[in-house]
């Protein structure tokens, strides 16, 4: 049994089960399940949900969408599982411990959302991740796979809705255009000025091939290092409007 830690997000409404050691969710996590537009009912998938750190933010914020996060590490799917049990989501949030491309299979247009934090790096791309990372770090399924994987368990218009490094966005625009439409890009830099190091991407299953809309970034400080509002907003549970 690996050392967990009890934390919390949306100040202290909802409840995180995360490893003392190895990847712990962050920014990036509360910036996708933020991303997500608000539903009333519906089923939505997230691929590769670690210990929860978007799965349950994300089913906080839509009490009436029955969730299923699907995660390679058998250790996290666990922790997800007693994520979502403490927070009172297990009859409607199902964990399954499993490899993303290989379980689709069997769910071919079943979801009206689908999401993910993918691993960010090619294995030999950086150095060895620490304890409890590879996983969480290092690609196991390369972006192309993730997205086709995404792809194929959403139902035709579903949405499908990605955070990631900013420097993949080639490859992330690459890989959605060939399955889907309605392309919005919302660039995430730290603070005005700076370059953006992350990207929030959403397509829409099947939609015929379009513009790319390329958005105003999101900034998570201000320009004197403080949090921004629109960040605040995210840790407090609101959604982004883009």
């Amino acid at each position: 049994m690996i050392a967990t830690t009890q934390d919390t997000v949306y100040q202290g409404r909802v409840k995180l089960v995360q490893p003392l050691k190895g990847f712990r969710a962050g920014s990036d996590s509360l910036l996708l399940a933020a991303s997500l537009q608000e539903r009333t009912s519906g089923q939505a998938l997230e691929l590769g949900c670690g210990c929860g750190g978007a799965l349950l933010p994300a089913a906080f914020r839509m009490p009436g969408v029955e969730f299923t996060g699907v995660e390679i590490d058998p250790d996290m799917a666990v922790l997800a599982e007693a994520g979502a049990v403490s927070n009172g989501f297990g009859d409607r949030v199902a964990v399954v411990a499993a490899e993303a491309s290989d379980w689709v299979k069997a769910h071919e247009n079943r979801f009206d959302l689908v999401f993910a934090n993918p691993p960010y790096f090619e294995p030999g791309r950086i150095s060895p991740p620490g304890e409890g990372k590879t996983s969480a770090y290092l690609e196991s399924l390369d972006v192309a796979g993730w997205v086709k994987a995404m792809v194929f368990a959403a139902k035709p218009r579903a949405p499908v809705v990605l955070v990631h490094r900013a420097a993949e966005l080639a490859r992330l625009l690459a890989a959605l255009d060939r399955q889907t439409g309605d392309i919005t890009v919302l660039p995430i830099a730290a603070k005005p000025g700076e370059e953006a190091r992350r990207v929030l991407i959403r397509g829409r299953k099947g939609l015929k091939r379009g513009p790319v809309r390329l958005l105003a970034p999101f900034h998570t400080h201000d320009a004197a290092g403080a949090p921004s509002e629109a960040s605040r907003r995210v840790t407090e549970g609101h959604m982004i409007a883009w």
